[in-house]
């Protein structure tokens, strides 16, 4: 097959098009979604209950690198039976059921609104006005199995399956704006299509919490049966061997 000349009216009227407005439509679902979302709420409690996690695992780990008696002062401050932090702090499980959570629904129907509605609308919109059209081609050669995702919307088998259509350049730029959206809206923006399905799809706003008592208890028992191993205990003789000499010691 010979190759296709395209008409240098289609990158005016039909793929510099589909550019801007997937663009625009990113830029405008992105300010929507900060008028219509709701600030986040901060647990101080919970922030609290993390660190202490954190402070407790770091023992566990480089507890080595401490001296004896502040080791099993830190161990002491987690899992003293009677003043114990793991001990006293008494946290209620959390909901097993996010679904019976209004703000957890609410949240859901606004991301649906603003995520997937209007990439259905615009998509079936595009793909009913620029319908038919090749906008462009990939610049190397592809197999067969790329013809459906790269001409959706254009059956032609004899079609080298490099050319790609409107419907399926809509789609490339719907996910392929990452970069621009980060350079023009910052890091976290709400324009990221990618990253909504992603979260949609793993369901990360399903997710339930975890349980700060079963995290606790866990952690309590680690530290229980962690036992302190100085690590520098002979730091003093190591470096008499590798520096015999006071010379020989480099400036630090």
């Amino acid at each position: 097959m010979e190759d296709i000349q395209l008409d240098t009216s289609i990158r005016i009227w039909v793929f510099l098009p589909i550019v801007l407005i997937t663009f625009l439509v990113g830029v405008i679902r992105h300010y929507v979604s900060l008028l219509i979302s709701s600030p986040k709420k901060i647990d101080l409690q919970q922030i609290q209950d993390s660190q202490v996690m954190i402070r407790a695992r770091m023992l566990r780990e480089n507890g080595k690198f401490l001296p004896k008696n502040g080791f099993f002062m830190r161990k002491n401050y987690f899992n003293n039976e009677n003043t114990g932090y793991f001990k006293t702090q008494n946290r209620q499980a959390p909901s097993q059921n996010p679904m019976m959570d209004p703000g957890t629904m609410t949240e859901m129907m606004k991301g649906n609104m603003t995520n997937v509605l209007p990439m259905i609308v615009i998509g079936g919109w595009i793909n009913w006005t620029f319908s038919g059209f090749i906008t462009t081609k990939v610049p190397f050669p592809l197999t067969l199995r790329f013809k459906p995702m790269l001409q959706r919307g254009i059956e032609l088998a004899s079609l080298d399956a490099s050319w790609v259509s409107s419907a399926s350049w809509y789609f490339l730029n719907v996910f392929g704006l990452r970069s621009i959206y980060t350079l023009v809206l910052g890091e976290n923006n709400a324009a990221d299509q990618a990253k909504a399905m992603q979260d949609q799809m793993t369901g990360s706003a399903m997710a339930v919490p975890p349980d700060p008592k079963a995290a606790f208890k866990a952690e309590w028992e680690g530290l229980e049966v962690c036992d302190h191993q100085w690590a520098l205990k002979n730091v003093a003789q190591e470096l008499m061997n590798l520096y015999p000499e006071p010379e020989d010691i480099p400036n630090l």
